[in-house]
């Protein structure tokens, strides 16, 4: 994932760690729009829309892996180490520090959890203890994620690959979005392939029309 997000914000950017984008802020802000998708106003009916939520978590590691991959001018191996290490540190007893206080992620709800994400990427700090508690959260696990971002990747290298910058690219496809298309695609692929990725750019090329 590290790679291909690299490769990405290449092709965005050639000169995208120099120019250090604020990939936290834009966790900030997809954090936020999770919120809104999970409801929070107590003065009108809603509903948690997981599949949404879902959605903004693949696009909020969009940007932690960015951020990550930053910190390290782009190394690849140095940002995977990074990761490493963060996902098997363990948790203190006490919790995660922040703002003077003691957070315990057991102890939170969703909403709690997406807004302590939130202040963490504003004091610019990535805890991917987290992020991971949210995933379960949102019933996803680490293969769940993976499946759900190459297919993303894979279809944003698609569009760009034919036409979307240009603004020659269709989305609809015979009536239907291609992130549809998509769904479908990456609910029928095994993920742990080696060659995932190609497969699902593949299907994506049978299925675009000529």
């Amino acid at each position: 994932m590290l790679s291909l997000q690299a490769e990405m914000n290449q092709r965005i950017d050639p000169g995208w760690v120099t120019a250090a984008y604020p990939y936290l802020r834009a966790v900030i802000v997809e954090g936020a729009e999770a919120i809104e998708h999970h409801g929070w106003k107590w003065w009108k009916k809603q509903e948690r829309d997981v599949a949404q939520l879902q959605m903004e978590l693949v696009d909020i590691w969009h940007f932690l892996l960015s951020e990550v991959l930053l910190r390290e001018l782009g190394d690849h191996e140095q940002a995977l180490a990074s990761l490493m290490r963060s996902l098997n540190a363990e948790p203190t007893a006490a919790g995660i520090e922040f703002d003077g206080n003691s957070c315990r992620l057991e102890q939170l709800d969703l909403l709690e959890k997406l807004e302590l994400l939130i202040g963490l990427c504003a004091s610019r700090r990535v805890e991917l203890a987290v992020f991971e508690s949210i995933l379960r959260d949102c019933d996803m696990d680490w293969l769940d994620l993976y499946r759900q971002y190459v297919g993303k990747n894979v279809l944003n290298m698609f569009r760009q690959d034919h036409g979307y910058k240009e603004g020659s690219y269709r989305k609809l496809w015979s009536g239907r979005e291609d992130n549809e298309f998509l769904a479908e695609i990456i609910e029928s692929t095994d993920p742990e392939q080696p060659a995932y990725r190609e497969l699902v750019y593949a299907e994506l090329a049978k299925r675009y029309p000529s």
